[in-house]
């Protein structure tokens, strides 16, 4: 089995679903449509998809063509009920394909840094608990029609939500390690740091030693329910 993986940036390849996908048997099948790689047949070996976060927005279709690919794939995954996870742009993808807005805040703030998220009520059974989680992102998307809205933040109401047992999306980062977050506090730019609601670099360094554990902890568990089928598959083979 693999799970589809599809990026909408270039650099290292040492996110947290891949990880899960090396520990657990399953391939990690790295895409980069936007760079004119092809997002590959959906067949039955297909356990699971991944849309990743990146700049690009869900809603430009003409700008990023490439899109239409990806949401054609994201459309047969839907259908397939094959498991599909979003991560920030690929959150508002979701979102904005099944029908719900995805674009800039109107409160005009950015989290970037380390942010708590705390569940709603329908959340508490995928987050038990408040968490900190890395965030970079200043578009957000709106909860679709029949989906569960699971968790929020103070600068942000709508950070995750689901869809049945097959679909999660996230407005924050949990694939990060501390290594992504030093690689995007590196590129950082004076005004990147100057927007509304971001934390100082002082801040983010303090929280993500603090924080990273949990996160990591979390999103773990959330592969493991999401794509569990996958890995079940991947140990029969064996």
């Amino acid at each position: 089995m693999r799970i589809v993986c599809v990026k909408h940036g270039h650099g290292p390849d040492d996110d947290r679903v891949v990880t899960w996908c090396a520990l657990n048997g399953v391939t990690a099948d790295i895409r980069r449509p936007f760079a004119g790689q092809s997002v590959g047949e959906f067949d039955e070996d297909v356990g699971g998809v991944v849309f990743y976060g990146g700049m690009q927005n869900a809603y430009d279709t003409e700008l990023h063509p490439s899109l239409n690919i990806e949401y054609d794939f994201m459309d047969k995954a839907l259908k397939a009920n094959v498991p599909v996870l979003g991560i920030c742009q690929g959150a508002q993808m979701i979102a904005h394909h099944m029908g719900a807005f995805a674009g800039a805040a109107e409160n005009g703030m950015t989290e970037f840094g380390y942010y708590e998220i705390r569940p709603t009520d329908e959340g508490r059974d995928i987050f038990p608990q408040p968490l900190h989680v890395s965030q970079w992102h200043f578009h957000r998307f709106d909860i679709p029609a029949g989906a569960k809205h699971l968790a929020r933040s103070a600068y942000c109401d709508q950070q995750a939500f689901s869809v049945g047992d097959t679909v999660l999306a996230v407005q924050f980062h949990p694939e990060n390690t501390i290594e992504t977050m030093r690689r995007w506090q590196a590129r950082a730019s004076a005004e990147d740091w100057a927007k509304p609601g971001v934390q100082p670099l002082a801040a983010q360094r303090e929280a993500m030693l603090l924080h990273d554990e949990a996160q990591a902890k979390w999103f773990y568990g959330a592969l493991d329910r999401l794509f569990g089928s996958a890995r079940s598959t991947a140990k029969a083979a064996e």
